[in-house]
């Protein structure tokens, strides 16, 4: 089974750059190239950061772009989302106490999806309502869970980068730590950074965005850090006994060279046998 990772696409008014990229432009490239290598994909998930000013116009371009989009597909909001905003051009998602939540089951397990937006902060939150929703979801089913949401629920030790982190990260970390041996995996966004590690001792993987990259420069303390890295989408393959993550740099533009070309053999020792 097989389910694609998207984050940070930041769309944005058409024409408009960030970082000197188009976003609704590679957002496009992003999904060409899925429908083209990954059309069986069971899911397409979106983990936040859906607009770059949460208006109301990216959102509702977004509904009319995915709408004729053949792989199903599920969003989480981000830091630059508005929730009120987004439920009113996506009122489906519109979960209890008003938050973004949400539950699918899979070929791979249920998966839940997670709100940590907090208003008028670029930083995450999981309040008490939010814990209680999570802890009867997985308390209710036997599982496996994926859980998908947009804030990093460990820190980067990027100082910049955790001082927006999910802050309450610790309450969740003990929700997952609970029923660790019901969750395959934790996907999340928002870093714009390839990052793997867990919660827990659950799984968790991140990827840049589909537009602009951050770079993790340890040394800086106050400046979140930009860079020129390729765009990037996930490929997520599931067997009965394993997770294999892989980050898709669609926005490589360098040459990819097969083993056994002129160019690969150019590489190889003398000695060394293949």
């Amino acid at each position: 089974m097989k389910l694609v990772h998207m984050s940070d696409i930041h769309l944005t008014a058409p024409g408009k750059t960030i970082g000197g990229r188009d976003p609704r432009l590679n957002f496009e490239r992003a999904l060409t190239e899925i429908l083209r290598d990954h059309h069986d994909a069971e899911l397409l998930v979106i983990t936040g950061d859906l607009s770059d000013w949460g208006d109301r116009d990216d959102y509702e371009w977004l509904k009319a772009r995915l709408d004729r989009f053949p792989v199903p597909t599920r969003l989480c909001i981000g830091n630059h989302d508005r929730r009120a905003t987004f439920l009113s051009v996506f009122p489906d998602y519109s979960g209890p106490g008003g938050f973004v939540h949400g539950v699918q089951d899979i070929a791979a397990g249920r998966c839940l999806f997670l709100d940590t937006v907090e208003p008028e902060t670029h930083a995450g939150r999981f309040c008490e309502a939010r814990q209680q929703w999570l802890e009867q979801r997985l308390t209710e089913h036997s599982g496996p869970f994926l859980l998908f949401m947009h804030h990093n629920p460990m820190p980067t030790h990027l100082e910049p980068m955790d001082r927006i982190r999910l802050l309450d990260d610790a309450a969740f970390r003990n929700i997952v730590g609970r029923h660790r041996d019901k969750i395959r995996h934790v996907f999340f966004g928002h870093c714009h950074l390839p990052l793997a590690g867990s919660v827990a001792g659950v799984p968790v993987s991140s990827l840049r965005g589909t537009n602009h990259a951050s770079y993790p420069v340890f040394a800086e303390k106050e400046l979140l850090s930009a860079s020129d890295l390729p765009e990037a989408y996930g490929v997520v393959f599931f067997g009965d006994d394993y997770v294999t993550v892989h980050m898709v740099e669609f926005g490589y533009a360098g040459p990819i060279r097969v083993e056994g070309s002129t160019d690969y053999k150019a590489w190889d020792r003398e000695t060394m046998a293949r």
